[in-house]
């Protein structure tokens, strides 16, 4: 059956070999723009079929030379072209996953696999490892629709604002991610965040004022950069941060199984990060700044002042509940593994052309400058969770705690999985 398999690609054009760690940066292209054109990366569908992917090529390749322990399958086989087993394992996950894609996928894949003698033996070792991670990840419930019941009004309570999210009555986005199974995380509410402040405490009532103030449509100190930063950082963790990697990667030339190891990292924590945070979400159930604000009056806090026309820099709200910070957590996470990878004093630049002017579906403004330049991965991730303050979408305290949380979630995927076998 492999024999017929491969033949399919014999004797078609053949471009340019991809080999090493332009192949796995390839694939990681062709998931993303897959999974934008299907869904805008509004589900975890993308990052998910990511995640399994690099592990599939991770484990296809120790399995040859263990560098580092695998995740799904374990057992050595004899030495193999360790490139076409890499792309089999792309290839076999990602068609698994987006099969109407079986035209493009195979031109991808073709590119490695006619550039190599004894295809057969190394096709069948990406094909086994792409079948046990997808085994494992069956019935994860990636794809879950758990109920969710508004609460009644009340001070810190989450509240429905469709006007301001431009999403249906009753529309609540995300409250599937929490019961979707983790990569690495033993369960859904592994980390557990202390609770947000009380609504009639001083840290709150600091947090209120300082998001009314900068987070505003119409803020008057607000600094440009504020701004900048505020809507540059709008892109979602696993668009820009699987970019950030790529650019990485090419740059300071890593080889394939350190790749290989990166982006399954990335990727897992992302995903995990989304899933814990989720459950925080929902655990806490915490209100937005835009309710907060507009019904300041009645949340019994005498320190906090209404208003009722208040809107936020980006027109746009989104329909889940405050903290902690989702996006702040999946970028401390994220930023988390490449530190790992690249040490933690390292510079780099990291680079967004367009995101969306508000709300999903609300057109693309383009950013200027396209580029932002940090000395470490931890100051990139905290400036990507406090973007949000900026945009007027968070508390600085739901900020705070996504960048903690999302620490926790990329040391424990880094230290757990995937480690140097010694």
């Amino acid at each position: 059956m492999i024999l017929l398999f491969v033949a399919q690609f014999c004797g078609l054009d053949q471009a340019k070999p991809l080999l090493d760690s332009d192949l796995v940066i390839a694939w990681n292209q062709a998931v993303f723009r897959l999974a934008e054109e299907e869904d805008g990366l509004l589900t975890l569908k993308g990052v998910r079929c990511a995640a399994m992917m690099h592990v599939a090529i991770h484990d296809a390749l120790n399995r040859i030379e263990p560098k580092y322990a695998t995740y799904a399958s374990s057992d050595r086989v004899e030495p193999v072209d360790p490139s076409v087993a890499a792309a089999f394992a792309a290839f076999s996950v990602v068609v698994n996953q987006y099969p109407d894609s079986l035209t493009e996928l195979r031109e991808l894949l073709v590119r490695t696999v006619e550039s190599s003698e004894n295809v057969s033996a190394a096709a069948l070792l990406g094909k086994d490892s792409a079948a046990s991670v997808i085994k494992i990840r069956e019935h994860d419930g990636w794809d879950s629709e758990a109920e969710y019941h508004f609460h009644p009004m009340g001070p810190g309570v989450y509240a429905e604002f469709s006007e301001h999210s431009n999403t249906p009555t009753g529309f609540v986005f995300g409250a599937g991610w929490a019961k979707a199974m983790p990569f690495m995380l033993p369960s859904q509410d592994h980390f557990r965040s202390p609770p947000p402040p009380d609504i009639q405490s001083d840290a709150y009532t600091t947090a209120f004022r300082e998001v009314k103030e900068v987070g505003r449509d119409s803020s008057t100190t607000r600094l440009d950069d504020q701004s900048h930063l505020a809507m540059w950082w709008k892109d979602f963790v696993e668009n820009s941060h699987n970019r950030l990697a790529r650019d990485l990667v090419s740059k300071h030339d890593l080889d394939m199984w350190r790749t290989a190891r990166l982006f399954a990292l990335l990727n897992m924590s992302i995903y995990d990060a989304y899933v814990n945070v989720f459950d925080n979400k929902f655990y806490y159930n915490h209100w937005r700044p835009y309710t907060a604000i507009r019904w300041a009056e009645h949340d019994g806090n005498p320190e906090t002042q209404a208003d009722p026309s208040w809107n936020n820099l980006h027109h746009h709200t989104y329909a889940f509940p405050s903290y902690p910070s989702a996006h702040g957590t999946a970028s401390a996470a994220a930023m988390r593994v490449l530190e790992d990878v690249f040490g933690k004093e390292f510079g780099f630049t990291m680079r967004t052309d367009k995101v969306d002017k508000a709300g999903p579906f609300s057109g693309k403004v383009s950013m200027d400058p396209p580029t932002r330049t940090f000395d470490s991965f931890s100051q990139a991730a905290m400036e990507c969770s406090l973007s949000r303050v900026y945009l007027g979408i968070h508390f600085r305290y739901d900020s705070e705690e996504g960048y903690r949380l999302g620490r926790q979630i990329g040391t424990f995927g880094c230290t757990e999985f995937l480690t140097p076998v010694h």
